[in-house]
This record gives structure tokens, C-alpha cells and sequence, in this order.
């Protein structure tokens, strides 16, 4: 219950604490909001600038590799340039090592061959001048042996026949160009060290351009780290190769070296190219994959959220203390202003208080010009006028209603107006003018219908009460004068304003009719145009010339009264007040030929939709 009444006093009937109380859940979302957009907008910079980083320095690993498959092959064709060491080579691989020593001893005596076509001697070359080459291979197809050329050892040539080693099968099977060195080849060659990459390259003979085995290049892996150098300050993660069968070719962290890598499948990346620059998230690691299909290989990238978040923490601490410093200026600053215009708002309720108890001397001391200076002001200035006001026209009022009582009591009773018609209209009736008694029942009733309260006027109520008073002239005038009405028995329903029709046709009585013609004519005719209930009311009487007819339409528009044609303007001015300036009332007419009236009064839906059955009066 005190937890009740401390939320009605101090938030639900305090509407400065609740304005506080808004303000500052409104200024600790938008902070917060915006705090959260720069952080994350901050954040995801950085991101993007680490993984861009990473990603240049994958395709300069990329690129090193490439350059090295290049090396390999520019070796194969520098074989191939060169005649004799081409012929040397084939002959090399195609007749067992004994008869290639022959055959290289008696080109030399015979055609004083230099021995720079030696196969053995080229090859050797090729690996002490390349730092990166750990072993070259030479694979004969035909005599089933393998030769080794490596750093610091002399050359090999071990037998491999099918019979004794996989290393048969493992050539003649189809593999990608670059991959990770063969088990069975490592262990030939007493090979251990899981840092190599192997690049295989088909031989052919030059000659009969039949295949006489494989060239294989063992790269020694952690010379791709020259490749990184240049991001050694700023590149986070570690970035592996990967060969077909997910086994590592190269790891810049070393910790994956002869082991299938566990974050990514490389055979989906090798055949999904859609892969390519896409960034995901595995194990709470950002994966960047650069696919190279041809080559049989995927470098990618991985990175730990941790590091590159720690890249930006201290930027999210700026950011919170910033966020925190703006929270308490956001919120002390108008809770000053507030319970200050909240003080003077009290002062001002209590003088109220007091004045309504009757103290009308009271005045509120406030002599700031802002809002509640000038609500002091007005109020102060308010009561002097009050007081005048009691003294000056109160009373005066009091007499006023005295009389205005005495006058409504002396007034005269409708009723008996009727009643008196009434016996007016039988005396004619007995003296035998019954066009006189006519004459007085149509009056009768039509000065009760306009006295008479009805709660909704209708189209029929104000065209009965035309009616009734072309009645009156149409029995005066006799033949001279006749009137007719076409309207649809749909619309009588419909809702007007009362008087909107009876002061025009009026207006004609007293200054269109001809009273020495011998056929006036007047026609009242209802219809829907354009979504507007439209009452034309067409004379054939004398009609208004040019010039007058401009002074009643100007007389129409003007927003004051002028004390003429008070019924013209007070139809067409209700109709625009209660309407809107598109309806009211136009004239037309030609001097001689007669007046033309159209009013317009808005017509909702549910008339224009109803039957066009069309009934005269």
C-alpha cells in the first residue's frame, strides 16, 4: 500500500517527475542506441580490417605457391628446350642407371658432349640453387625405379617395382598437382619431416611424346613464411594450405603440420566456388577461404574472435565512458529546469486554490517573461478585469434577465394564432369565399410548420412547405400562375437544412413573378449530379440584369452582413458554414427570359446507390 501511494504522489499525479521520468528512459534508449550503432559500426570496421589484411596475405601465399608451380614447370621446359639434355633425360629414365652411364660416356668421347646435359648433374643443380626445394624426383615408368636429388646427399636411384612398393600404383593414379608429399614416397626416400609440399608434373619423351614417368618437386613448406613477412606486424591467426584430401601443405602457426585440418571440408569448398570470399564462423573462428580449383589446393584463413576483439576493446571502453558522461549530462541538466518550472508550477496551483476559495485579491508573484510568467500575468490581469466586470455589468445583467423574463412571459401563444385562423377561415367558408378559406388553412399550416421543433428536417418537410406557400399565389393569381416539382420519392428522405429552399422561391413571389402575365411559370426539380444532391429552382419571370446580378454574387461572397437580401445570403452562407465553400447557392439569368437558382448540398453514398424512379408533385 505505501509503495501505491508513493507511485500516485511522486509519478502518477507529478507530471513534471513523469515528463523526468520520460526524458530520461527516451535519452538512456537513444544513447544506449547509439552507443550500440558506433560500437558495432566501430567493431565491424576493425573486423573487416583485420579479415582484409589476412585475406591480402592469403593471396600473397597464394601467389608464392603459384610462382613456385611456375618454377617447377619452366624447369620441365627448360628440359625440353635443351636437345641433349631432353634426349639425356629420356634415356635416363627409360634404360637402367648402368646403361645410361654408357650411353652418356660414349656421347662424350664420341660427339664431345659437355657435361653440363648430364641428367644427374642438372638436377642436382636445380636443387642447391633453389633454397626452397628440399628433394626433386625422378620417376621412370618404364625401368619402375625412383631417383632422389637432394640437399646435401648424393644421388640415389632406388627400384620400386610393383612387386615390392605402392609407389607404382601411387604414380600411375591420378592426383592433383600440388599436394602433400605421398607416404609411401617419404618413406623411400627416409624422408620424415611433414613441412613439404610436393608439385608433380608429368615427363614426356620429346620425341615419341609418350609418357616415360613423373617429375616431383618437394618443397620444403616453411619457405612460404618469406611470402608473409611483409604482415608479420599486423596479421592475426594463422593461415594453412590445405591439399584435396585435407591434408596440410602449410601451417603459418605450425601446430597442424601431418594432420587433416579440423575446421573446414575442403572437398565441399573445391567443388562449391560460391565459397570464394566468404567469411564464416566455425568454433568461435572467422574462416576466410581463397579456392585454387585448378591447382587442387584452399588457403585459408582463421582467425580467433578473441584477438580481434581485444583489437577493439579499448575502444569499447571510450565508448561506455563517453555513453556514461552523456547519460548524466542528458538527464541532471532538464531535471534542473524541470523541478524548477515544477516549483513555479505549485506556487501557481496554489494561488489558483486560493482564488477559488474566493480570495479574488490574491495575485501571484512571478516577474519571469517565459510561459508560466505570462500564465501569472494573464491570470493576475484576469481577476482585475473579473472584478471590474462584477462590479460594472453584473447587476446590470441581473436587471437585464429581469426583463427579458417579463417580456417572454407577455408573449403570445402560438396556439391561439392558429385557433383564430381557424375561425377566420370557416366564417369565409360559410360566407362562401372558399378560395379565401384556402387561402387561410394553407397559411395556417404553413406558419406551424415553421414554428414547429422537429428533430430532422427532410427534403420532403421543406419541399410541403414550398408547396403550401405557392398554394397561396397560385390560388390569388388563378390561371395566371403554376408551379411544378420533379424530384425522386428516393431523396425525400434526405436531410436539409430547413429554410434552404422556401426564401428563394420567395424571392421570386416578390420580384420575378409578372403579376400582368398571363402564364408564370416556376419549376423545382431535384437531382444527383456528380455526387452532389442538386435543387434547381427555374422561372420564366422578368429576370436580373448583367450589372445587378454581379453586385448579388459579390454580395454572396462577402464575409459580413450588409443588411440586403438577407435571404439569399443566409441560405448560401449556412450552406458554406455547415459544407464548405463548394456548395451554396449559383445564379444564372437573362433579363426578360427568367432566373435560374441551383443549391447544392453534399449527397453521401447510400442515396446515390438507391432507385432513380422519378415522382411529381
Amino acid at each position: 500500500m505505501k509503495n501505491v501511494c508513493v507511485y500516485r504522489d511522486l509519478i502518477k499525479n507529478n507530471m513534471f517527475m513523469r515528463m523526468l521520468l520520460i526524458f530520461s528512459i527516451i535519452s538512456m534508449i537513444t544513447i544506449i542506441t547509439l552507443s550500440y550503432i558506433v560500437f558495432r559500426s566501430i567493431a565491424d570496421s576493425t573486423i573487416r580490417r583485420e579479415l582484409e589484411v589476412q585475406r591480402a596475405a592469403m593471396e600473397s601465399v597464394d601467389r608464392y605457391i603459384r610462382q613456385q608451380y611456375e618454377m617447377a614447370q619452366d624447369m620441365v621446359r627448360d628440359l625440353h628446350r635443351n636437345e641433349a639434355l631432353s634426349a639425356n633425360t629420356s634415356y635416363f629414365m627409360e634404360h637402367p642407371y648402368p646403361d645410361y652411364i654408357e650411353h652418356l660416356t660414349e656421347g662424350f668421347y664420341t660427339n664431345r658432349d659437355n657435361y653440363s646435359t648430364d641428367t644427374q648433374t642438372h638436377f642436382q643443380q636445380l636443387v642447391d640453387e633453389h633454397t626452397s626445394i628440399r628433394h626433386v624426383l625422378l620417376y621412370s615408368a618404364e625401368e619402375q625405379y625412383l631417383a632422389s636429388f637432394s640437399k646435401n646427399v648424393p644421388f640415389k636411384q632406388r627400384y620400386v617395382n610393383a612387386a615390392h612398393s605402392y609407389i607404382p600404383d601411387v604414380m600411375a593414379m591420378e592426383t592433383s598437382a600440388i599436394s602433400a608429399p605421398n607416404q609411401w614416397v617419404r618413406r623411400t626416400i627416409g624422408e620424415q619431416d611433414p613441412a613439404l609440399l610436393s608439385i608433380r608434373i608429368p615427363l614426356n619423351n620429346k620425341q615419341t611424346l609418350q609418357n616415360i614417368g613423373q617429375f616431383l618437386v618437394f618443397l620444403d613448406s616453411r619457405s612460404i613464411d618469406q611470402s608473409l613477412v611483409s604482415y608479420s606486424n599486423s596479421l592475426k591467426g594463422e593461415i594453412v594450405v590445405v591439399s584435396v584430401n585435407g591434408k596440410v601443405l602449410y601451417d603459418s602457426s605450425g601446430q597442424y603440420y601431418g594432420r587433416t585440418y579440423p575446421l573446414v571440408k575442403v572437398e565441399e569448398s573445391l567443388f562449391d566456388s560460391s565459397g570464394t570470399g566468404s567469411i564464416d564462423m566455425v568454433q568461435d573462428r572467422y574462416i576466410n577461404q581463397l579456392i585454387s580449383a585448378d591447382q587442387g589446393y584452399v588457403v585459408i584463413g582463421s582467425v580467433p574472435t578473441g584477438d580481434i576483439a581485444a583489437s577493439y576493446a579499448g575502444i569499447r571502453s571510450t565508448i561506455l565512458s563517453i555513453s556514461v558522461l552523456c547519460l548524466l549530462f542528458a538527464i541532471m541538466v532538464p531535471a534542473f529546469f524541470i523541478i524548477n518550472f515544477a516549483k513555479r508550477t505549485r506556487r501557481i496551483i496554489r494561488f489558483i486554490q486560493k482564488v477559488k476559495e474566493g480570495d479574488l485579491s490574491a495575485r501571484i508573484q512571478d516577474s519571469r517573461e517565459d510561459e508560466l510568467g505570462q500564465i501569472a500575468s494573464s491570470f493576475n490581469d484576469m481577476l482585475v478585469e473579473l472584478n471590474h466586470y462584477i462590479d460594472r455589468v453584473y447587476k446590470a445583467e441581473i436587471r437585464q434577465k429581469e426583463t427579458e423574463l417579463v417580456a417572454l412571459q407577455a408573449r403570445i401563444n402560438p396556439h391561439f394564432l392558429y385557433n383564430t385562423l381557424e375561425v377566420i377561415r370557416m366564417r369565409a367558408i360559410s360566407q362562401g369565399a372558399r378560395d379565401v378559406g384556402d387561402m387561410i388553412y394553407s397559411l395556417s399550416v404553413l406558419f406551424k410548420s415553421q414554428v414547429q421543433k422537429k428533430k430532422n428536417h427532410t427534403l420532403k418537410d421543406e419541399l410541403e412547405a414550398c408547396r403550401l406557400y405557392l398554394e397561396l399565389f397560385r390560388i390569388r393569381y388563378k390561371d395566371h400562375f403554376i408551379y411544378r416539382m420533379k424530384v425522386d420519392s428516393s431523396l425525400y428522405a434526405y436531410p436539409v437544412v430547413k429554410l434552404s429552399l422556401q426564401p428563394i422561391i420567395e424571392n421570386y413571389v416578390i420580384h420575378g413573378i409578372r403579376s400582368d402575365g398571363p402564364s408564370n411559370r416556376l419549376d423545382i426539380e431535384v437531382s444527383i449530379l456528380a455526387g452532389r444532391l442538386q435543387i434547381e429552382v427555374r422561372d420564366n419571370g422578368k429576370g436580373i440584369a448583367a450589372e445587378r446580378l454581379d453586385e448579388i454574387r459579390q454580395e454572396l461572397e462577402l464575409h459580413e452582413e450588409s443588411g440586403r437580401m438577407f435571404g439569399l445570403r443566409s441560405v448560401h452562407s449556412r450552406l458554406r458554414f455547415l459544407y464548405g465553400p463548394e456548395y451554396g447557392i449559383t445564379l444564372e439569368s437573362e433579363p426578360g427570359e427568367g432566373t435560374r437558382v441551383l443549391i447544392h448540398f453534399p449527397m453521401e453514398q447510400s442515396y446515390i446507390e438507391e432507385g432513380t424512379g422519378a415522382a411529381r408533385v
